[in-house]
């Protein structure tokens, strides 16, 4: 489909965005911006539902147990509110309470006010929570138009419970990174770009760098984001006697981690279980070379030893070797860096338009057929 016939799907549509905002800084927060921002720059009227809105009273905050009532109340208006005004519904959603709490009622507030609704499911955690409540889901996926995943790993998960879905990449936009090929260096700059959760495993990121700082002095490392293991992780860097060149920055705002990666050469991805995380691809895009576990969904997103290097997950003496490795052999390194930087074209806006236009208009006019008499 051309860029025109993209336009004048979206032009003009109503769409109700649901999904979380920063803050915090995060992979589905910044998604969920970023699509509303590209929508409406196509003429599309986004109306964003965002659920995790600041307590009102502020108090409620800190109310454990019920405060979930402060947000989840309000939330719930605004999304009856917001369905009665728009065409279709684009839900961004995760596993866990998330989904029970924001995303299904979602789904059935769609279909009351007889509008379509496609469900945008982008949870990393998806195979565990599918295990323990496929059959929840999968009844209010049948009263959704469409199940869409940000890549193919997910779409397999689904389809072992039986669910059909279609893949929608995430979006990077390529114009916030310049891509640079790097140069060798006796002080080589890390990062790692995830919440300091232990999903995440950045401590076996901490291990693996101690042994790289062993072997090369001027080594440094940058670990951006926040989290509840943040003091655990400052000990386990002082312990390991590389806490005075480790940088905890906190959450970065987009623009400031794109100036991080900037500065740096290397990135460390040392999850436990992925889908298809944007740092990865930032860092891609920037032209630095990359060390990520071999977990969920990397492995659909690039090839090892092609667009990165993949290592098993908790496995810190890997994760060391690999990227001693890629600093030991720039050219290496280099050709990893460029095929990773062709790889990540694919998830320009200009590319990802066209499969959001052509997955819109096929919903509202199957929905339309549906419901329109003979």
């Amino acid at each position: 489909m051309s860029a025109a016939a993209d336009a004048t799907i979206l032009a003009g549509l109503r769409i109700g965005l649901v999904g979380p905002l920063p803050p915090p800084e995060g992979g589905m927060a910044n998604q969920t911006r970023q699509l509303a921002h590209l929508l409406e720059a196509e003429g599309a009227r986004v109306e964003l539902v965002r659920v995790n809105s600041p307590y009102r009273p502020a108090w409620a905050g800190r109310l454990k147990g019920v405060r979930a009532l402060f947000r989840l109340v309000p939330y719930l208006v605004r999304l009856w509110r917001c369905a009665g005004r728009v065409r279709l519904l684009h839900v961004m959603a995760n596993s866990g309470w998330s989904w029970h709490l924001f995303a299904a009622p979602a789904v059935w507030i769609a279909r009351a006010r007889g509008i379509p609704v496609v469900v945008n499911y982008r949870g990393g955690e998806a195979a565990e929570f599918l295990a323990r409540s496929a059959r929840w889901v999968r009844a209010t996926m049948n009263a959704a138009a469409l199940l869409a995943v940000p890549s193919g790993f997910l779409q397999e998960v689904f389809a072992r419970h039986g669910m059909d879905a279609v893949v929608l990449p995430n979006v990077i936009d390529l114009s916030r990174f310049r891509f640079r090929q790097r140069a060798a260096t006796a002080a080589p700059r890390l990062v790692v770009a995830r919440n300091l959760e232990p999903l995440y495993d950045v401590a076996s990121a901490l291990r693996a760098f101690a042994r790289v700082r062993a072997a090369i002095p001027g080594a440094l490392l940058a670990v951006a984001g926040g989290g509840p293991q943040a003091g655990a992780l400052r000990g386990l860097a002082a312990s390991l006697g590389v806490a005075d060149a480790v940088e905890f920055t906190g959450r970065l705002d987009p623009q400031r981690m794109a100036a991080l990666y900037e500065r740096c050469d290397l990135m460390i991805n040392p999850s436990l279980a992925d889908n298809m995380p944007n740092s990865l691809l930032e860092a891609l895009a920037c032209g630095l070379p990359v060390v990520s576990t071999r977990v969920g969904g990397i492995p659909h997103l690039v090839r090892d030893g092609v667009h990165a290097l993949l290592v098993p997950p908790g496995d810190a003496g890997a994760m060391a070797d690999a990227v001693l490795g890629l600093l030991a052999d720039p050219a290496a390194a280099a050709r990893l860096a460029q095929a990773g930087r062709e790889e990540v074209g694919q998830y320009a806006w200009p590319r990802v338009r066209g499969r959001l236009a052509a997955l819109y208009r096929g919903v509202l006019m199957s929905f339309e057929a549906r419901v329109t008499p003979a």
